[in-house]
């Protein structure tokens, strides 16, 4: 659990480096990417490593792995730039809610009253959260309102979030971590690719920040925890993210938390408790 832990502490502080770069989405990623794929390549180098590398078909599944991981990763990231930490983060941990319902599908587990309950709980904290009816959402999105953009862009990204859960619980049981994690830079910085242009102005310390911490020591650190703590206890401990990421967003961006993001988070966070507890 230790290296679950560390991972989602270190994750927790992407929404500052985000916020504060000021870089757009695509280039975030793109550049932490190809550091991260270099600073592991370095790695491979050595003889002792190389015994870890896929064959064909391994590779098939880990491309899988980055292209959920784009998805995921995109949308959240785009939730941070547009809204705040607190409501990123909040939407995006709805995807315990969400595995309990890919779980009978991919899983073959049952779906239960309390996990019922749990997806009515997360739904109403969404809604006391946006603090708006539900025909005001859809005319704010229609409209492009970008706060309420970004909270749509966290949820979607919890739905991706919960698919990647299942899919990394698979895939750990038979990649090192430093091959899922190589691979899976590999393949996002080469879908992104075509979108990077070179004439704008680049902020390297937040791709030095991101390429080092976020995206190759924390994903490391949390493929090597997924291969011996179950999906269920990883997504109890994962709800310590939303916590420090609201936190640090106080302490370093001066973002206040209202009743609203309070009485809705809680929901949301309490039904995804009952979620894995049942």
């Amino acid at each position: 659990m230790f290296y679950i832990l560390t991972a989602i502490f270190l994750w927790s502080s992407l929404g500052i480096v985000i916020k504060l770069s000021g870089m757009p989405v695509h280039l975030l990623m793109f550049f932490s990417c190809i550091i991260s794929v270099s600073l592991i390549g370095l790695i491979f180098t050595k003889k002792e490593f190389r015994q870890y590398m896929p064959e064909r078909r391994g590779v098939l599944h880990l491309f899988v792995l980055g292209l959920i991981s784009l998805i995921n990763t995109f949308s959240f990231f785009y939730a941070y730039k547009n809204t705040s930490v607190a409501n990123a983060v909040l939407t995006h941990y709805t995807a315990p809610v969400m595995v309990a319902f890919l779980a009978p599908i991919f899983l073959k587990e049952r779906l239960t009253i309390k996990v019922l309950i749990a997806v009515a709980l997360s739904t109403a904290g969404l809604w006391i959260m946006l603090g708006i009816s539900v025909s005001q959402f859809f005319s704010l999105v229609v409209a492009g309102d970008k706060n309420t953009g970004g909270i749509l862009a966290g949820l979607f990204s919890g739905f991706a979030y919960a698919i990647l859960i299942i899919v990394i619980r698979i895939l750990a049981q038979n990649f090192n971590p430093m091959i899922m994690t190589f691979f899976q830079n590999l393949f996002i910085a080469a879908m992104l690719l075509p979108f990077v242009s070179s004439s704008q102005s680049l902020n390297w310390w937040a791709f030095g920040v991101m390429g080092v911490v976020h995206s190759t020591i924390a994903p490391i650190l949390y493929f090597r925890g997924m291969r011996d703590v179950t999906a269920n206890k990883t997504a109890i401990l994962g709800y310590l993210e939303p916590v420090c990421a609201i936190i640090l967003g106080m302490v370093f961006l001066g973002e206040a938390v209202n009743y609203k993001t309070i009485i809705g988070g809680s929901m949301i966070l309490f039904s995804g408790y009952l979620t894995i507890k049942s």
